[in-house]
C-alpha cells in the first residue's frame, strides 16, 4: 500500500481524553477513532491489525476442532428469560424494543443463541462432541467507558460454545480450547498468566481467565511464586487467622465520641485494627428496582470486602445490590452510621466473613451514637445468617495452597474459559438420546477472547516513547518502506523496485511515497510501529539502503538484495 494513497492521519499532541499508552497511541497512530464514549471506528491501520488477531485465532481454533459461523448481535428476550439472564445479566445488557414493542438487547455473549441452534439441529450422542464459534462485534452498556478499547461499549469478540455427552467430554474440550488460547496468546507475543476466575453472569463451575500483564490493566490477580497458584482478587481464597486462645471477656461498652472509622476508633481506644470489627451495610433489590431488603457484612477492621465473594454468597447478581442509606436504614434495622456492629441488629440478612468466628474479644460499634463495644465474641453476643469468606486477599497474605506469601500484580483480561455444565442446555431444554435412547442434558463449555482488548494489550507491552512496536505476527504492515526523497528519480526508482520485490515474495509492505519532510516519515514511521523500515536515501546511488527493526535501535547501511533477504528470511521465519 502506497501511503500517499492511504487515509492516515497521526497526531502529535496527546489526546486529552486518553489516559493509558495504548489509548493514547491508538488515537496519535491514527489506529482508532472514537465516535462517541466507549464506541470506536477501526482506521486502515487498525483493522489490519484487528484482521491479523482474528486470522491466528481463527487459525487455532480450526485446529482445535472449532467450527465458525455467524449469528446476529440481535437477540430476542425470549431465549434471554428461558435462561433465566434477562434480568440477572443487569443494566450492562443494551435492551430496544422494535416497532411493535417487542424486546431484543444487543448480544454482549451469546450462550442462549448457540443453545438454541444446538437444542434445534442436535438429538442424538452421534452428533456430540462439537465446538462452534464466531468472531462477531458485541454490545455492553457500560456505566463508566474508559481506557480506549480496555472498556467499551462496543467490542469486536471470539466466543466459542463446546457441546458434549458428558463432563468427562467437557473436560477434554475445555483441556483443547485451554491449550489453543496458550497458542493464540503466544503468537500474540503476550505476556499472560492463566488464573483461576469467577463465573459471574456467565454461570458454571469452573473458569479460567488469561491475563495480559500490565499495571494499567483493571484485573487484579493474585499469585504464588512457590507453588504456581494464581486466581483474579475475586476468585482468590484466603486463609483465616488462626482462632484466638484467650476467654472470652465480659461485653463493655465505651464511649467513642465522633469516632466513626476503624482507623480513629482503634487510634482512640490504642488497638490494632485487625481487633476490630468493620461494618458494611447494603440495600438489595428485587428485579433490580424495588428494594428487597438490608444486608449488613462484617469483616475484620484491617481487611477489605470482596464484593464478588459477597454477591456470591447471598445468591443474587451484582447490580441487585447498593450500599444502603444509613439513615434510612436505621429505623428498619437498629443500625447506626458510623457505630453499627453485629449486637443487637435485627430485620436484616447477617453476612460474617469466616475469619471473625474464632476472634475473641473484638471491637464494633455498639449501634447507638458515640458508643462502641469491647469483648465482642461470635457465638455468645451475635450470630449470622450466612458464614462465608468475604473477605479481599493482600498482598503477602499466606497462600491458601502453601502458605508462602501471595503477591499481587495487574493485568487484561484478554480472554477467558468456562465450564458451563448444563446451566443453560436444563434451563433451555437442549437435550440429546443416549445409547439406551435415554434423554440427557448436553453438558456445555464457553470460551471467550476480545479480539480488540487482546489489540490493546498487544500496544500496552509493546511500545516505548516514540509509539507502537508491532510484533512481527500482528503487524498491520510487516515492512515500510521510506522514500527520503521523493523528487529524487533514483531514490524513487529503487523504492519502486524494493516495494515491488517484497510484494512478489508476499510480505505485506507500506511504501511512504509522500511528500513529507524526512523528519516527519521517520517520527510516522517510530509512531505506527512498523517492524522492519528501510529508508531509502542518498546511498540509493550506490545501490544501498538504511535497515532497521522497529525494537531496536541500531541502523545498518546495506545492498537493497540484502535488505530483500533479511526481511523475506525473517517473515518466513515467523510463519
Amino acid at each position: 500500500m502506497r501511503l500517499s494513497k492511504m487515509h492516515f492521519k497521526t497526531l502529535r499532541e496527546v489526546p486529552s481524553e486518553a489516559e493509558i499508552p495504548s489509548h493514547i497511541l491508538m488515537l496519535r497512530a491514527g489506529i482508532i477513532r472514537k465516535l462517541v464514549s466507549g464506541v470506536y471506528g477501526f482506521m486502515p491501520l487498525g483493522w489490519r491489525a484487528v484482521r491479523k488477531i482474528e486470522g491466528i485465532i481463527r487459525e487455532e481454533m480450526d485446529a482445535a476442532g472449532g467450527q465458525e459461523i455467524h449469528m446476529s448481535a440481535v437477540q430476542p428476550s425470549e431465549l434471554w428469560e428461558e435462561s433465566g439472564r434477562w434480568f440477572a445479566y443487569g443494566p450492562e445488557l443494551w435492551r430496544l424494543k422494535d416497532r411493535n414493542g417487542r424486546d431484543f438487547c444487543l448480544g454482549p455473549t451469546h450462550e442462549e443463541i448457540f443453545t438454541d441452534i444446538v437444542r434445534n439441529d442436535i438429538s442424538s450422542y452421534r452428533q456430540l462432541p462439537e465446538n462452534l464459534y464466531q468472531i462477531q462485534t458485541k454490545y455492553r452498556d457500560e456505566a463508566r467507558p474508559r481506557f480506549g478499547l480496555m472498556r467499551s461499549r462496543e467490542f469486536i469478540m471470539k466466543d466459542a460454545y463446546s457441546f458434549d455427552r458428558d463432563e468427562e467430554g467437557l473436560d477434554k474440550s475445555y483441556e483443547d480450547m485451554y491449550a489453543a488460547y496458550e497458542k493464540i496468546f503466544d503468537r500474540c507475543e503476550l505476556k499472560y498468566r492463566v488464573v483461576d476466575a469467577d463465573t459471574g453472569a456467565m454461570g458454571g463451575s469452573n473458569s479460567h481467565e488469561f491475563t495480559a500483564l500490565s499495571e494499567v490493566g483493571e484485573s487484579q490477580i493474585a499469585y504464588c511464586e512457590k507453588c504456581h497458584m494464581a486466581a483474579t482478587v475475586e476468585r482468590a481464597e484466603t486463609v483465616d487467622a488462626k482462632p484466638d486462645e484467650e476467654e472470652m471477656r465480659p461485653l463493655e461498652e465505651v464511649s467513642t465520641p465522633d469516632m466513626k472509622t476503624i482507623e480513629d476508633v482503634a487510634a482512640y481506644l490504642g488497638l490494632n485494627k485487625d481487633r476490630t470489627i468493620k461494618a458494611l451495610l447494603f440495600v438489595t433489590y428485587d428485579n433490580g428496582e424495588k428494594e428487597n431488603g438490608y444486608v449488613a457484612a462484617f469483616i475484620r477492621g484491617d481487611r477489605e470486602l470482596n464484593m464478588v465473594k459477597l454477591v456470591n454468597a447471598l445468591g443474587i447478581p451484582e447490580h441487585s445490590i447498593d450500599f444502603a442509606d444509613e439513615g434510612k436504614m436505621g429505623p428498619a434495622t437498629g443500625c447506626v452510621g458510623g457505630f453499627t456492629g453485629p449486637v443487637g441488629l435485627h430485620d436484616l440478612t447477617l453476612v460474617v466473613d469466616s475469619e471473625l468466628i474464632g476472634q475473641k474479644n473484638l471491637c464494633a460499634g455498639a449501634c447507638k451514637k458515640d458508643l462502641h463495644l469491647k469483648n465482642v465474641n461470635y457465638g455468645r453476643d451475635y450470630e449470622a445468617d450466612i458464614i462465608s469468606d468475604i473477605k479481599l486477599i493482600q498482598e503477602n497474605d499466606p497462600c491458601p495452597s502453601c502458605g508462602e506469601p501471595v503477591k499481587i500484580a495487574r493485568g487484561i483480561e484478554v480472554g477467558q474459559v468456562f465450564k458451563l455444565g448444563t446451566k443453560y442446555s436444563e434451563s433451555m431444554g437442549a437435550y440429546y438420546k443416549d445409547e439406551n435412547q435415554q434423554s440427557r442434558p448436553i453438558v456445555m463449555g464457553c470460551y471467550g477472547i476480545g479480539v480488540t482488548r487482546t489489540l490493546a494489550a498487544i500496544v500496552e507491552q509493546h511500545h516505548d516513547d516514540d509509539g507502537i512496536i508491532w510484533p512481527l505476527s500482528v503487524a498491520p504492515y510487516q515492512v515500510i518502506i521510506i522514500i527520503v526523497k521523493t523528487s529524487d528519480k533514483t531514490q524513487m526508482k529503487e523504492g519502486e523496485r524494493l516495494y515491488s520485490e517484497l510484494k512478489k515474495a508476499g510480505a505485506d509492505v507500506l511504501l511512504d511515497d509522500r511528500d513529507e519532510r524526512p523528519g516527519v516519515k521517520f517520527k510516522d514511521a517510530d509512531l505506527i510501529g512498523i517492524p522492519v523500515q528501510i529508508t531509502v536515501g542518498r546511498g540509493s546511488a550506490e545501490g544501498k539502503a538504511e535497515y532497521k527493526l522497529r525494537r531496536g535501535s541500531e541502523k545498518e547501511e546495506i545492498t537493497f538484495d540484502e535488505a530483500i533477504k533479511r526481511t523475506v528470511d525473517m517473515i518466513n521465519g515467523e510463519k
